[in-house]
């Protein structure tokens, strides 16, 4: 079997992780969870998203550090929980992370070019797969530049709104939401969160995986949750939870109440690099989960192969793009971000549950057990509470991927 060449070190894995991390939840996602949970509801979810995310980091690194290959908690499941769970958290990987590749196109669109955002779109989805095809260590060095630029926006953005912005600790009081609605937003939130398990998909790519992938996750997923939330803390502190909920660019007005509005295009341009960057690697992520799930022929094996010369899943990445393609012609970005939200919490819900199966033959079984317990649990919890459209889209594809596998011909 083709293998895939081992490049990454635990430098090149976390920027990977940010550039995965750093896009729609700080451009896109605060608004709205500010309208379901309110100015202080908005910190805590993204207190409990960030939280819950961190357990699922910890039993990401654990089984990638045992299973070093593409594939992520596809392999997991099927390693740990049998076939049939590694297969529905392969498909619904795959099935929710294109739908997010489509939206990060269209986002990209909107930005650049409002009035014709999908022909942008499908423009970035190319150019964004020609990068991927010219191999891993490619991506790496252009997520580099683009989470350093990133960071320079965002930093940006802080400085003037507390140089200039009026910050009101007073708006962070604001409880204009419910329990549910704090529930609500952390499930939101939680879609910024999901990119730093594109390390443990890159598994195979990555020097000493049993040393790295542990030192990466937790570390990429620490620097985004402080960059979170001091940008929730300004956004709300300057805004207020009613401005910020209504906003469709949230810091951009940020940078315009600081009395700065000629920088406004700055953020806009920023937005539009931090989304490319996790279009760049989510498109790699879900070409390799669609490589090792075409190795074990639960997608068609031609999908398997492995190019002689660049040492990439070429096949895999292309049928991707062209699905992906397909999605931003013909859908639509808010149904695809609702239920790629709610299949990816099954996901990582499947990855706490392959994860307390190692318990059984480690040594430090309670901390990193209670971790996994409380990720499995609140991964459902944060699911069921989706708005319901997004709940029964998500389930309603996963039921359909479970009846394709259980009606598919066999594997010899």
């Amino acid at each position: 079997m083709d293998q895939l060449a081992r490049r990454l070190g635990v430098s090149d894995a976390v920027l990977v992780g940010l550039g995965s991390m750093l896009g729609a939840g700080v451009f896109v996602v605060f608004a709205p969870a500010a309208a379901a949970a309110g100015g202080a509801g908005l910190l805590a979810a993204l207190a409990l998203a960030g939280f819950i995310a961190f357990c699922n980091a910890t039993s990401s690194a654990r089984l990638a550090a045992r299973y070093p290959e593409s594939g992520g908690t596809y392999v997991y499941g099927r390693e740990r929980l049998g076939p049939f769970a590694g297969f529905l958290a392969g498909w619904g990987f795959v099935v929710g992370k294109t739908a997010s590749c489509a939206a990060m196109a269209l986002t990209i669109g909107a930005y650049l070019w409002p009035g014709q955002a999908r022909l942008v779109a499908v423009d970035a989805v190319l150019a964004v797969t020609a990068v991927n095809l010219r191999g891993i260590a490619k991506t790496a060095t252009a997520t580099k530049v683009l989470v350093a630029v990133v960071l320079a926006v965002l930093a940006l953005v802080a400085v003037a709104g507390v140089a200039g912005g009026d910050v009101s600790l007073g708006r962070l009081t604001d409880l204009g939401g419910t329990g549910r609605g704090v529930l609500t937003a952390a499930g939101l939130l939680f879609f910024a969160f999901a990119g730093y398990a594109r390390i443990a998909t890159l598994g195979e790519e990555v020097r000493e995986p049993e040393r790295t992938i542990p030192r990466a996750v937790p570390l990429a997923l620490g620097v985004v949750l402080a960059i979170y939330l001091v940008l929730a803390v300004v956004a709300v502190g300057v805004l207020g939870a009613d401005r910020l909920a209504g906003s469709a660019a949230p810091l951009a007005d940020v940078v315009t109440a600081a009395g700065l509005p000629g920088l406004a295009w700055v953020v806009r341009v920023g937005a539009t690099i931090a989304v490319t960057g996790v279009l760049l690697s989510l498109l790699a992520g879900v070409g390799r989960t669609t490589l090792a799930m075409a190795r074990r022929r639960d997608l068609p094996g031609a999908l398997a192969a492995v190019h002689r010369v660049r040492r990439v899943p070429h096949r895999a990445e292309l049928a991707v793009a062209a699905v992906v393609v397909l999605v931003v012609v013909l859908g639509d970005v808010r149904d695809a971000i609702g239920f790629s939200s709610c299949t990816v919490l099954v996901y990582y819900a499947i990855t706490n549950a392959a994860a307390l199966t190692l318990g059984r033959d480690r040594e430090r079984k309670l901390p990193v057990q209670v971790l996994a317990v409380l990720g499995l649990v609140g991964c459902l919890l944060l699911a069921v509470n989706l708005p319901l459209s997004s709940v029964l889209a998500g389930f309603a594809v996963l039921a359909l991927g479970a009846a394709w596998y259980a009606l598919r011909p066999r594997r010899t």
